[in-house]
């Protein structure tokens, strides 16, 4: 029996609960809904379940850690082992090894903590003045007030009323557009916040060189690169971090979804070592953190999950996935079937040039899950996905084009 008692995120309101679809069970890159019908995860849940679903190695660890202790916090003078080692495993694979990571349990939390550190290193350094994030346009950063504010996707800012001020957008990829706010208010400027790769906006890889540019302007007009990496982190790009398949380093980065595989909610950022060393003064109280941070349960979630794509080598596996994608893709555009894709690693845009809501209606009811956004239609599975599932995504797309 479903009640109407549950407020959908991203959803209209007045839907019956009827209309929606009961996922009750889960394994590997399946999911099933209460009347037994299967479908192929072609999002991963929602661009997270790197491992796929029903993995015993993270359900007995989060159970084992919580016969322990489920919960405590840690904030001064408290910590545990969970979130220590996964701190420890996250900066191991990341372009900083000798960083930090501040915990938390959302990707939202862990752009607005990212923001907040930029601006709190720009205070601590006497430029006050040094207030502005620019954000581009289609650039998704969850759904807090700092978050909404860095959305590049304007429906999304829309209806909240007065945002947080000082954010100043710029065309996705016009790296001329960027220098020109540079140039105008180089010296106001925070902090750039970017995806490597734009997901929820429409799966965005940058232009050549794009990344690279941002870099060089961080530089030399002293602001700071943020990379929300909450859906390129951990193995979506081919490797543990866009920033690493990109060859460009940030000073921060924000990760969530993957790190856990959707197990247990656990996000973070990830400070380089010099952004690290500047809060490491003696006396600085770092004033901000979540109740769950550093939650044990989803730390331990955490370090089963990386352990887990460590022993499969799922970032490699991945590129594999990827390209079985990608040639599905290229046939489809072959006959003339999408307009194109794009994508890298193991998330993809399929290109319709109309609508995707009713195509994706019609792949849905025929068992496979992809998000329409715009007129594209978006694919991440599971990196543990099959080729013959990978099959089933795209002839059941090409069923319902046709």
């Amino acid at each position: 029996r479903m009640t109407n008692a549950l407020l959908h995120p991203f959803a209209p309101v007045a839907k019956p609960m009827s209309d929606y679809i009961n996922i009750v069970r889960g394994s590997g890159s399946l999911v099933y809904d209460d009347t037994g019908k299967d479908y192929v995860d072609g999002l991963g849940s929602l661009w997270y379940c790197q491992v796929g679903h029903g993995r015993t190695e993270i359900i007995d660890a989060v159970a084992d850690q919580m016969r322990r202790i489920e919960a405590y916090n840690i904030f001064d003078p408290f910590t545990n082992e969970p979130a220590d080692r996964v701190a420890e495993m996250i900066v191991e694979r990341s372009p900083f090894p000798d960083g930090r990571v501040f915990l938390g349990c959302s990707g939202s939390e862990a752009v607005d903590t990212a923001i907040k550190i930029a601006r709190q290193a720009m205070q601590r350094r006497g430029q006050t003045e040094r207030q502005v994030v620019v954000r581009r346009t289609n650039g998704y950063h969850g759904t807090n007030f700092g978050g909404t504010s860095a959305q590049g996707i304007a429906p999304n800012r829309e209806g909240w009323g007065d945002l947080v001020p000082h954010f100043v957008e710029v065309p996705h990829d016009d790296l001329e557009a960027a220098a020109q706010v540079f140039a105008d208010q180089g010296d106001r400027i925070a902090a750039i916040i970017t995806e490597p790769v734009q997901g929820a906006g429409g799966v965005f890889p940058p232009v050549d060189g794009y990344l690279e540019g941002l870099r060089r302007l961080c530089d030399q007009h002293g602001a700071l690169l943020i990379f929300d990496e909450v859906i390129c982190g951990f193995g979506r790009t081919g490797e543990w971090f866009g920033a690493q398949t990109f060859g460009v380093t940030p000073d921060l980065i924000t990760f969530a979804k993957a790190v856990t595989s959707g197990y247990q909610p656990l996000s973070g950022v990830v400070l380089s070592r010099d952004l690290s060393a500047e809060f490491e003064e003696p006396g600085f109280l770092l004033r901000t953190g979540y109740t769950y941070s550093g939650h044990p349960a989803a730390c331990a979630a955490g370090v089963a999950n990386i352990e887990l794509m460590e022993a499969e080598d799922l970032v490699v596996r991945g590129r594999h996935v990827g390209g079985q994608i990608r040639d599905g893709l290229e046939a489809l555009v072959g006959d003339g079937l999408i307009e194109s894709w794009r994508g890298i690693g193991a998330v993809y845009a399929a290109e319709l040039g109309r609508d995707s809501i009713p195509v994706r209606n019609e792949i849905l009811a025929n068992g496979v899950i992809v998000r329409p956004i715009g007129t594209c239609l978006a694919i991440c599975p599971p990196l543990v996905i099959s080729d013959d599932e990978v099959g089933r995504i795209i002839d059941t797309m090409a069923a319902a084009l046709k």
